[in-house]
């Protein structure tokens, strides 16, 4: 059981580092030219290095934690880059700090996740208005303008239709937990290594899951499309990762034309990743899973 605050930072930090040396189509990464949608790796680096500390201070309650982090990141880049990585590894990181003993990870997540009060909310309000993410539009009930009594995961449900990282908050990271980690136990034992490892964990939740970015910022037909892309390049990923590289390229070169951006996956990316550390200090483990098994993609589509 990880509950040292600085080991806790470290592996963050890590993540979000990995996640940035793999080739996710679409994404900013070390393999696309740089900047992308206005970032640069280096400010997605520099994001990450001041996120840590602040995500990891040992009892701030997760509200405070997200701001703190939020805060922090504002410090050294001028836009938002890690709001949705922060709010899904918040709550991890929140759990690690507070487990009780035996308790598992998931189960102590959906316990602060069910706890969080109004207070919690007044704090992730104010650090969603300073990370200013895109695409959020103005909402009847819950609008971010305002800071509703009411605790996180009743606005989060307000919004779980078109935002996958609150439908994560009213689900216990569902999509980390069911779909992120087996699939990532599951790559590990079938042969890719390094990059590849992230770049078909990212391909797998892309192809089971519609980007939430893209879907606000571009519509359902985009999100829809990109999804289709990645199902059929699912399987012949599985056969043989290191020749799928070219498909990728050409994939990654397409998306960032249309500045078609699936921001969502990849935060579930260093989710999966840190909640993968937290688990067993970053070894991967060999399981099957059915999420590599499914034909064209890694489960059925919502």
């Amino acid at each position: 059981m990880i509950r040292d605050p600085d080991r806790i930072a470290r592996l963050f930090h890590a993540a979000c580092l990995a996640e940035l040396d793999a080739l996710k189509p679409g994404n900013v990464h070390r393999h696309g030219g740089s900047p992308r949608h206005g970032l640069t790796v280096e400010d997605f680096a520099r994001s990450a290095a001041a996120a840590a500390p602040a995500l990891a201070r040992p009892a701030p309650g997760l509200g405070a934690r997200i701001l703190a982090a939020i805060r922090a990141t504002r410090a050294v880049v001028e836009t938002n880059t890690n709001l949705g990585i922060v709010l899904l590894c918040a709550p991890l990181a929140e759990a690690a700090l507070g487990r009780r003993p035996g308790e598992p990870l998931r189960e102590a997540v959906v316990r602060v996740l069910a706890t969080a009060t109004p207070v919690d909310t007044a704090h992730l309000y104010e650090a969603i208005r300073i990370a200013a993410p895109g695409g959020l539009g103005r909402r009847l009930r819950y609008d971010v303008t305002e800071t509703p009594p009411v605790p996180p995961r009743t606005v989060m449900a307000e919004a779980e239709d078109f935002d996958r990282i609150a439908r994560n908050w009213t689900r216990g990271l569902g999509d980390v937990f069911d779909l992120g980690l087996p699939t990532l136990h599951a790559l590990a034992c079938r042969g890719p290594a390094g990059d590849l490892l992230l770049t078909g964990l990212h391909l797998a939740l892309l192809a089971r899951i519609p980007d939430t970015l893209i879907r606000r910022r571009h519509g359902t037909r985009a999100a829809a499309a990109v999804r289709r892309c990645a199902e059929r390049l699912w399987p012949r990923f599985l056969r043989d990762p290191e020749g799928t590289r070219p498909a990728l390229v050409a994939l990654d070169r397409a998306l960032a034309r249309r500045r078609w951006n699936p921001g969502t996956t990849a935060d579930l990316v260093v989710a999966t990743l840190f909640a993968r550390a937290l688990v067993d200090d970053g070894a991967p483990r060999c399981q099957t899973s059915r999420p590599v098994q499914g034909r064209g993609q890694p489960a059925d589509t919502p």
